[in-house]
């Protein structure tokens, strides 16, 4: 009825209501190709998702005439109107054809767009393909009958196919690696088809015993189907010639839901429809327009059409968030990344020095989950900083990886502390001073190759000081290596009973575990003394608080707990843990802590959202075994997202 003399009512009186419906579902959105620059269109845009989410067969029409007009654009002479059609197509059809699944019809409208909107873009790819063909000659078939081979010989049944990476893909890649055409090289992608879920582990097996896997490329979208129904197992190997090789590993009906989408869940009956069941099992369960009716829910709160369509284009891209930097650099990230994750993909500087971060222009908590288009700006302090419980803040592995780097060295630089404040207060007791002696002998003896190495040693309690001090001072008098191992056994509150190596200790000692770590028997310890000696902070050697004192080695004792402590202690400890706001979880919580054997004196709840909750616990355990078991009967709860226990 665009072009035509035809009427709603002609169509409803030739076809019936429901093609009538189609059909003007399809006229609305050519309206609004036709007035997009109109803020009253944003309500055509909405009413029309709105449309295609009850029935996707509006979508479907819709997709098959753009994709007709997109392969015959070139027969329009105006650029100008070839330029805004191939615009449109890539900005909210295409878009629109991968939120359904349907991949085919989204990649071939991406590569037509592609050729009218950046030509020499796509030439020079172009180029480029061809070289790497002419290099590496019949790699897809080669690499194929390897693969089938091995396959077989393993007894999976299997179809293989090889094809080259489309250009549009790769000028993506290539934009979001930030590389140039001369690093382009793995341009081929295989995809193998088997009878079973059980069979795709089986050959994904087989496939990684046979070429080595590149680190980080493995995604399982089996177990966790992406959320417009896409499942298949992704790797990449280093394989013949060191080329690197991309692989899908899916059974048949995942591949026709892969390239059909929606239209491979359809099932037409008597004028009926609905999705087919076993389809939608192979999908995970999971409802085909999910997709759509989420878009719904982003688009009933939009302005005008720019911001819709920009709403719509950033939805699709449904596994990753993108955001800016204050000078507009664009991040991509895993979806549900936290400020902290953006930081460390900035610069590993950038996320060692973080105190605060401000989304479009206001402070934020750490813990906020980034949306797509949100404008990030670190704020940094002046000295790396890296808390333990940042790991929980955080979901990319580059950033993880980058906390326990910072952690273990930061744990590393305590224990050196510690070790080199007992051996100097070992050495003096007695009657020698550590600068006056070369440490060498007890180098070698205990192999290590600097002082740092051996005092780290010490700190972690793997040797004494005393064993140092028998290395560089073999002949030691009997009375002055009893002065020089002498210790002092004290007590705390609830019996906790400790041995302190050291002087300066006044009669009475108070002694104190302190809040911020809550020290268990079985942890390795250190204490602080008081600068007039009347009391000792117990510290877990990991405590954030001992950064405190630096430059106060004087001020170290090192401690140990003493065996009927280890056996007969109750102490108080502290964990956090961050816990899906349903019903029940926190009742939960409580029943696996009681039954670990814990006895919860206290709990805080704080940073409350709609979805989540933090809780404080405080613990009475037996030991830092048992705060252990505490932890891990916690994290087998689904529905408690991390626990971690109180550092400082």
């Amino acid at each position: 009825i665009e072009d035509t003399s035809a009427t709603p009512d002609d169509i409803r009186a030739l076809f019936g209501p429901e093609i009538t419906e189609l059909v003007e579902g399809v006229t609305k959105l050519t309206k609004l190709e036709l007035n997009s620059e109109r803020t009253k269109q944003a309500e055509n845009l909405r009413k029309f998702i709105l449309a295609i989410s009850k029935d996707v067969r509006v979508l479907m029409v819709k997709l098959a005439d753009r994709l007709h007009n997109m392969r015959t654009l070139q027969y329009i002479s105006s650029p100008a109107k070839r330029e805004r059609i191939a615009r449109e197509t890539l900005d909210i059809y295409a878009p629109l054809a991968r939120s359904i699944g349907c991949h085919r019809i989204c990649t071939e409208l991406e590569e037509l767009c592609f050729e009218h909107l950046n030509p020499v873009a796509r030439d020079a790819i172009g180029r480029r393909l061809e070289a790497l063909r002419n290099e590496q000659g019949a790699a897809v078939s080669i690499v194929s009958g390897e693969i089938a081979a091995r396959l077989e010989a393993a007894g999976i049944s299997a179809r293989v196919f090889g094809r080259e990476k489309n250009a549009y893909s790769i000028w993506r890649k290539l934009q979001r690696k930030s590389i140039g055409f001369s690093q382009l090289s793995d341009i081929y992608a295989f995809r193998v088809i088997v009878d079973s879920e059980t069979d795709c582990y089986a050959a994904l097996g087989v496939i990684h015993r046979a070429w080595p896997s590149v680190p980080e490329r493995f995604k399982d979208y089996i177990s966790t189907p992406k959320r417009n129904n896409y499942r298949s197992l992704h790797t990449t190997v280093v394989g013949p010639k060191g080329m690197r090789i991309e692989m899908q590993i899916r059974t048949e009906t995942m591949d026709r839901i892969a390239e059909d989408g929606v239209a491979a869940h359809w099932r037409y009956k008597n004028s009926s429809y609905g999705f087919d069941p076993e389809d939608q099992a192979a999908g995970g369960g999971r409802d085909p327009l999910v997709n759509l009716r989420h878009l719904v829910q982003v688009l009933e709160h939009g302005g005008d059409v720019e911001e819709l369509v920009e709403h719509a284009k950033l939805e699709m891209y449904l596994d990753q968030v993108f955001v800016f930097t204050p000078k507009g650099r664009l991040v991509s990230l895993p979806r549900g990344a936290m400020p902290l994750d953006f930081a460390y993909a900035v610069h590993t500087d950038v996320g060692d020095t973080c105190i605060g971060v401000k989304i479009n222009g206001e402070l934020k908590p750490l813990r906020t989950a980034l949306q797509n288009g949100d404008v990030v700006e670190v704020i940094r302090g002046t000295k790396p900083v890296v808390p333990p419980d940042w790991r929980s803040l955080t979901v990319t592995g580059r950033a993880r990886s980058a906390i326990r780097r910072h952690i273990r060295q930061t744990e590393r630089e305590e224990f050196i502390r510690l070790g080199r404040a007992s051996v100097d207060q070992t050495f003096e007791r007695a009657g020698k001073l550590r600068k006056d002696v070369q440490l060498k002998p007890a180098l070698e003896r205990f192999a290590v190759a600097s002082e740092d190495d051996l005092f780290e040693l010490v700190g972690r309690g793997r040797i004494s000081p005393t064993q140092v001090l028998d290395v560089i001072f073999p002949g030691l008098k009997a009375a002055e290596r009893e002065a020089a191992t002498a210790t002092r056994r004290i007590e705390g509150g609830k019996g906790a009973r400790l041995y302190v190596r050291g002087g300066g200790l006044t009669p009475g000692v108070s002694l104190n575990f302190g809040q911020c770590c809550t020290p268990v028997p079985g942890d390795r310890i250190v204490g602080i003394l008081e600068p007039d000696g009347t009391g000792l902070t117990v510290h877990t050697i990991d405590c954030a608080k001992l950064a405190e004192f630096e430059d106060r080695e004087d001020l170290w004792r090192d401690l140990q707990w003493t065996p009927e402590a280890e056996r007969n202690t109750v102490t108080l400890s502290k964990l956090t843990a961050t816990i899906r706001n349903a019903p029940g979880v926190l009742g939960q919580a409580c029943t696996a802590i009681g039954e670990a054997g814990g006895n919860i004196v206290n709990l805080r709840m704080h940073r409350r959202q709609s979805d989540f909750f933090d809780v404080d616990f405080d613990v009475e355990v037996k030991d830092a075994k048992h705060l252990t078991h505490i932890a891990a009967a916690l994290r087998a709860n689904p529905s408690i997202e991390t626990v971690d226990r109180a550092k400082g």
